[in-house]
């Protein structure tokens, strides 16, 4: 593989990134506008809430099988297009019947979609030698916070579903199918092509998967706490006003894109275990910070601190597994994938119960714990865990850009 397919290929996948970003913010910022428009129960929706992050997590699981046959870039090429189109379906409904069929396909085709990209991103990784993982992360937070401004102008004006996610769709789902000539795969250990190939490092050991999936668990659990929860919790529990309260997922995501921008730099230089434990000590005081905050401001600053400490983890695990099973690195992938949806399914609900029965300022102090925890598993995110797959070289750096 050339320097040049490799910058290409970088490119077209923190497109794809970037695209998904703003997909998925269109959908689950405009959630109101889809409850009135197919008029949904308040009993119902969380059925629906729910089925979006099962489904994904059995089109990870069956993307797992079909990489095994069809290379992940081939899965993503038609993934993607997929999602839009299930986006687009969502706003040109009108029966109960079509938004649950086009949430269906969305679940399906976002684990598909989350899966294969991951899979290209730590192949890529491998191929340039050095960390590149979170600057993908970086691109999905930049098309959330597009997409959340897009959301936001199309309510502003009063805009139906269909005419907010029409246009997007129109330019993205051409962008995507463009940018998807330029998918690249690195090599494999054994110099075949993702991590399809056997051999050492190949074996795929849920035991030695698992503090990565629990790590992943916890980093999603701290993430839907923030997105689920923080406005009611500023508004609410801190006394602020209705326009501040949702500031601080706006803010959130800003400095998960900072963050992120910054964040391979940060491997680089410290190494991934350093910042992987730095991001969990950060998170964790940032929960601590709004459980006890006196008012909306201080509160504001915990927000702040959770969105630079999470940042780093998910991505952070997505590398470690491949490094973990370099023969294997997509199916690790694709497993792990699962628990990033296991985490947003946990984490809502786990909170609300808690603030419901106890009190949302102690249901803050479940996150903290839990992201704390990683700091146990912190040493699987070194290359020595595995000695870089199971006893290969590290590969040679790549000078790429």
């Amino acid at each position: 593989m050339t320097d040049a397919g490799l910058r290409y290929g970088r490119a077209s996948l923190g497109l794809s990134f970037g695209v998904q970003g703003v997909a998925f913010a269109l959908l689950v910022t405009r959630i109101p506008a889809i409850q009135d428009q197919y008029g949904i129960s308040d009993g119902l929706l969380p059925v629906f809430l729910a089925a979006v992050p099962i489904l994904a997590g059995a089109g990870s699981v069956a993307t797992e099988k079909v990489v095994a046959r069809v290379r992940p870039g081939v899965v993503l090429r038609w993934a993607q297009p997929l999602v839009l189109l299930a986006l687009l379906g969502v706003g040109a409904g009108r029966e109960m019947w079509h938004v649950a069929v086009a949430l269906g396909v969305f679940g399906l085709a976002v684990g598909a979609l989350d899966a294969s990209m991951n899979m290209l991103g730590v192949s890529l990784q491998r191929a340039y030698g050095r960390s590149i993982m979170t600057g993908f992360h970086a691109a999905y937070s930049l098309g959330g916070i597009a997409g959340a401004s897009l959301a936001w102008a199309g309510a502003r004006w009063d805009l139906s579903l269909l005419a907010s996610y029409l246009p997007v769709v129109a330019v993205l789902l051409p962008a995507a199918l463009i940018g998807s000539r330029w998918y690249t795969e690195g090599k494999g250990p054994e110099g075949t092509e993702g991590g399809a190939g056997g051999g050492a490092g190949g074996a795929l050991s849920f035991k030695l998967l698992l503090p990565l999936c629990l790590v992943m668990t916890f980093a999603y659990i701290g993430d839907s706490t923030v997105s689920n929860w923080s406005a009611k919790y500023l508004q609410d529990v801190l006394g602020s006003s209705e326009q501040l309260a949702t500031v601080p997922y706006n803010v959130y995501m800003v400095t998960t894109l900072l963050g992120r921008a910054v964040g391979d730099l940060g491997v680089r230089r410290f190494g991934a275990v350093a910042v992987v434990r730095g991001g969990s000590l950060l998170a964790a005081g940032g929960f601590a910070v709004v459980a006890v905050a006196p008012g909306a401001w201080v509160g504001m600053l915990g927000f702040t601190m959770l969105g630079f400490g999470l940042c780093v983890i998910v991505p952070q695990t997505f590398a470690a597994a491949g490094r973990m099973f370099p023969g294997n690195s997509d199916a690790a992938v694709a497993r792990l994938n699962i628990f990033n949806y296991v985490g947003f399914l946990v984490g809502s609900p786990l909170v609300g119960a808690l603030g419901d029965a106890w009190s949302y300022r102690g249901a803050m102090l479940v996150p903290m714990v839990l992201v704390l925890a990683t700091l146990v598993y912190a040493r699987a995110f070194g290359p020595e865990s595995a000695r870089y797959g199971g006893g290969h070289e590290r590969p040679r750096t790549v000078d790429v850009g």
